[in-house]
């Protein structure tokens, strides 16, 4: 049996945890009242992860000098992995922590942003969005959480969906076939255009074809011989960056069934036992593995240890699908 409230107080730890992890435990598994999960969120600004990651940024509102790759990055070098330090990855962090969109200091970071980011692409205005769709997506998110117009942006994404329901970056290269790790980026940001503006027609149409499209393979699964499309994808990391994993899946199916007030659909149930199933003898979900590429600092413990992160995201997929409680959108 497990201790759930030696987890939640595990996760709560005001030593070793932090106030983007507590604040979530407090709205999202403990059923807080709001100014108490707020008044914890609003620390994310001036301590732990979120203080840290803001102090690192450029004077100009940029990190690392760059948009999705830091100035210094060699095309072609030797560095192990992605670098993870430049602009786009420390705002996904940021709404991953939940820092307050509308701060004074952040909205002056997003007028920088705007002012002063160019995508490595060609040039492109950061808030213009890139190319690629996975990044696009992840722009959107980002822009939108933070107060930016991303309509451009969403319109030309609901017009790159393929005909399978998905999105694929390689498409401009002739890819047909959708992928999960472009589908899901780009369906998080959807999703948050939607929870913020209530979005369009076509951009929740589009949202709802490309959960379809995880959702007739299981949230894994080739369509085509029902074996697993990637081994990685049952696997659990943290920070997302621009993988995939089921849980990262089933977190965008919560988050989106809350939004819209539908119930869930019982084709993610295998992908649920697989959850369930990876839990710890002490409640807790390690991490698994995390992407390679430099960072500006870890938070997590390490690959093969108990994570903070994952056990939070782990937690409150199992209490919605058990229909314990429904959650305030927040």
């Amino acid at each position: 049996m497990v201790d759930v409230d030696r987890v939640i107080d595990w996760l709560l730890d005001p030593e070793h945890s932090d106030p983007a992890i507590r604040w979530q435990v407090m709205r999202d598994l403990l059923d807080a009242p709001e100014s108490d999960w707020r008044a914890e969120r609003a620390k994310v600004e001036t301590e732990g992860w979120g203080a840290r990651l803001l102090s690192l940024g450029d004077d100009d509102g940029r990190w690392a000098g760059g948009a999705h790759f830091p100035a210094d990055h060699v095309w072609g070098g030797d560095e192990p992995g992605q670098p993870w330090t430049a602009t786009t990855h420390c705002l996904s962090l940021l709404r991953a922590f939940g820092l307050d969109p509308v701060s004074d200091r952040v909205q002056r970071t997003v007028a920088l942003i705007g002012a002063n980011a160019r995508w490595e692409h060609a040039g492109q205005p950061y808030w213009d969005g890139e190319v690629e769709p996975c990044i696009n997506g992840m722009t959107v998110a980002n822009g939108t959480y933070f107060g930016v117009d991303m309509s451009p942006v969403v319109d030309r994404l609901v017009g790159e969906r393929l005909e399978d329901g998905g999105w694929n970056c390689e498409a401009e290269n002739g890819s047909v076939r959708s992928s999960f790790d472009t589908t899901i980026n780009v369906l998080e940001g959807l999703l948050e255009d939607e929870r913020v503006t209530g979005g369009t027609p076509a951009s929740r149409q589009a949202r709802r074809s490309g959960e379809e499209y995880l959702l007739t393979r299981s949230l894994f699964r080739r369509r085509s011989t029902g074996e697993p499309a990637d081994a990685r994808y049952l696997r659990f990391h943290h920070p997302d960056r621009w993988r995939y994993n089921v849980l990262r899946g089933l977190d965008h199916f919560r988050a989106s069934a809350i939004l819209t007030g539908t119930a869930p659909d019982p084709r993610l149930g295998e992908a649920i036992e697989h959850v369930r199933a990876r839990r710890s003898g002490d409640g807790t979900w390690p991490l698994d593995w995390r992407m390679p590429g430099r960072t500006w600092f870890e938070i997590d413990d390490g690959e093969g240890e108990p994570s903070r992160w994952v056990t939070l995201r782990a937690s409150r997929v199992l209490r919605w699908w058990d229909g314990q409680i429904t959650p305030s959108p927040g």
